[in-house]
């Protein structure tokens, strides 16, 4: 152990971004005990160094603090993740189509094949969805379920059969069952406007057994912090009952293996009961309970189903009904009067502006003052709005939604409505208390960095440019917006967030110099290490060797993780790398027993795939025997 005089870990010869205004840049830092306790030059920090102080040479590479999603449904998603396969970040129907096939060859009955949101079908080259009988050509026996953001899924025959939709089936509310001439569905699923169909379909697929959602949720956790994540806001969700589906994170965060920090909000479930379900929950659970690595964070997002504006813009805005006012006046009385702060789901300014009517008129017999509350996505927000929110103390935490449905918006309002949506830059102007988030992982991937190119470019994923540049934001501010912008929406204001003295040592080394690379690489960033409490939760390229603490292989075996890894199928395009290598530089003269030259067959190994001959070198193969 190191003596208490000396740090833990020391880090230099790097280009901190610290956020700290009053010390910008730093070229090294100490840690102890989870907390940076010196940050500036090298010559000042080296000198502290003990004998079991580990010191680490960043050799010259931008270090920011570690990043923090202010809206992600990281709990449901970590269940579900290894099940998932991601077309997040990838750029054409043709690829997704292949990789789909890809698992269907591999995924045994009676599972299915889900792509479960994070795309959208603008990012493809074709900007187009595949049809249901492309879907059929693919997986004739195995079981589809495609969800396209919070507007429709698709689904094949065999998933018909599978969750037993038939003519018979009666429509659901707010949704559409698409049948055809003989009355039959298609697989067309649609939310008019309620995604309850899709959720409630999605549902009715098999779940991994609780020891596997264990390891599913440490590789979604694995996958954030390879994009330089260090904590999150978890939103709750639907079909995200508390406590039950809470138990896994729960365990994780028993046993010390949590790599997100995590605040968690509590979504009510059933419409009608949300008053019932805050009593009862202030009764048995307390704001702020656990520890900065696992932390109640009050109610939502969800709080009324009455006032809950669902955001598919390929629909009408749905007018909220007479009743909203009535059942938000419950809930937020009944939150104010235990002091838990809230979040509230909120697309349209017309939902917006009557929940405030409510918040004010609970304010004058019950101070909101000291509670952090906030709207979530807010795309549609007036200035008067705005105005008010910043009198009543509150926040506003937007999303990179817009990035994946911009082009419908504008399809339905115009390009000129879609010019500040939401208008970011003049809600900072304001004074509100303003973060960024992502709302993975259905309705936009989890990616930080395509958030980020949002912010900066005004640029939809598709490529569409939505915004002027009066509501685009600076590098540095959209840096701000997912680090210390976010604490305040945990209450964690000066604790994380900043690379400073006395804050938890979060930070994380992209792959490329996040302030001089050209704008329209920021969101191909990945991490080339990220630390957590001084901790290193991954490792890669040069600092590959300090990562060795990941979470075994992910179970199942047919896994899409094992093959594909994640955003835009990095795993499966790095081994794709090893082959080409392999393959031209290997100097065998007769066939090789142990890889056959399939030089990547054995890419889900924990071995130095960076390192070519020792890759091949590890597996015994006599290719590099010289």
């Amino acid at each position: 152990m190191p003596g208490s005089d000396s740090p833990d870990v020391i880090l230099h010869g790097a280009r901190f971004t610290t956020l700290d205004r009053g010390q910008p840049n730093a070229s090294a830092v100490a840690i102890s005990r989870r907390r940076f306790t010196a940050v500036g030059d090298e010559r000042d920090v080296l000198p502290l160094a003990g004998p079991a102080t580990q010191v680490i040479d960043l050799k010259g590479r931008r270090v920011l603090p570690g990043l923090i999603d202010n809206h992600l449904h990281i709990i449901r998603g970590g269940l579900n993740f290894n099940m998932e396969l991601r077309w997040d970040g990838v750029r054409s129907l043709s690829d997704a189509m292949s990789m789909l096939k890809r698992q269907v060859a591999i995924t045994p009955p009676p599972q299915w094949v889900r792509v479960v949101g994070g795309f959208t079908a603008h990012q493809f080259s074709e900007k187009r969805l595949p049809s249901i009988d492309e879907l059929n050509q693919a997986a004739p026996d195995t079981p589809v379920f495609l969800l396209h953001l919070y507007d429709r899924a698709l689904l094949n025959a065999a998933a018909l059969r599978a969750i037993g939709y038939t003519r018979d089936t009666p429509e659901p509310v707010g949704g559409e069952i698409v049948r055809g001439a003989n009355g039959e569905p298609t697989g067309l699923l649609l939310a008019k406007p309620n995604a309850s169909i899709l959720y409630a379909t999605l549902a009715k697929g098999p779940k991994l057994p609780f020891d596997y959602q264990l390891n599913s949720t440490r590789h979604f956790m694995r996958e954030l912090n390879r994009l330089g994540v260090t904590g999150a806001l978890d939103a709750g969700g639907g079909f995200q009952n508390y406590p039950d589906d809470y138990a896994v994170i729960q365990k994780l965060a028993d046993e010390d293996q949590l790599t997100i920090r995590l605040a968690y909000n509590l979504f009510t479930q059933k419409p009608g009961g949300e008053k019932d379900d805050f009593l009862n929950w202030a009764k048995t659970s307390t704001y702020k309970q656990g520890d900065d690595y696992f932390r109640h964070n009050g109610a939502g997002e969800m709080l009324v189903f009455s006032a809950a504006d669902f955001e598919d813009f390929r629909q009408v805005r749905p007018d909220m009904p007479t009743e909203m006012e009535d059942d938000l006046d419950g809930v937020i009385r009944i939150l104010a009067q235990n002091r838990w702060p809230w979040r509230m789901h909120a697309t349209y300014d017309e939902t917006i502006s009557r929940a405030l009517d409510v918040f004010e008129k609970v304010d004058q017999d019950i101070p909101l003052s000291g509670l952090n509350w906030f709207f979530d996505h807010a795309e549609t927000i007036s200035e008067r709005s705005i105005d008010r929110i910043a009198a009543l103390g509150g926040g506003i935490a937007v999303q990179h939604r817009m990035a994946y449905q911009g082009e419908y918006f504008v399809e339905r309002y115009g390009a000129g409505a879609a010019e500040a949506t939401p208008p970011i830059a003049r809600i900072l102007e304001a004074g509100v208390k303003t973060s960024a988030g992502t709302d993975a992982t259905r309705v936009a991937s989890y990616n930080p960095w395509v958030s980020m190119a949002w912010m900066i470019t005004g640029k939809t994923v598709g490529g569409l440019q939505l915004y002027r540049r009066r509501n685009c934001l600076d590098r540095e501010t959209a840096l701000r917006m997912w680090t210390e912008n976010v604490t305040w929406f945990s209450n964690e204001v000066g604790q994380k967030g900043r690379i400073a003295v006395g804050q938890l040592a979060d930070l994380t080394v992209p792959d490329r110099d996040f302030f001089a690379c050209p704008e329209d690489e920021i969101a191909d960033t990945s991490a080339l290490l990220t630390l957590i409490g001084g901790k290193v939760v991954y490792g890669a390229g040069d600092f590959a060797h300090l990562d060795s603490d990941g979470p075994p292989p992910a179970m199942p075996d047919w896994s899409p993780v094992r093959t594909f890894g994640g955003y835009a199928a990095w795993a499966d395009r790095a081994a794709a790398s090893v082959h080409q290598q392999a393959a031209s530089a290997c100097g065998c003269a007769n066939r090789c027993a142990i890889h056959d030259h399939s030089h990547a067959s054995a890419w889900t190994s924990k071995l130095p795939i960076s390192d070519l001959k020792g890759f091949w070198g590890a597996l015994g193969c006599a290719c590099w025997a010289v």
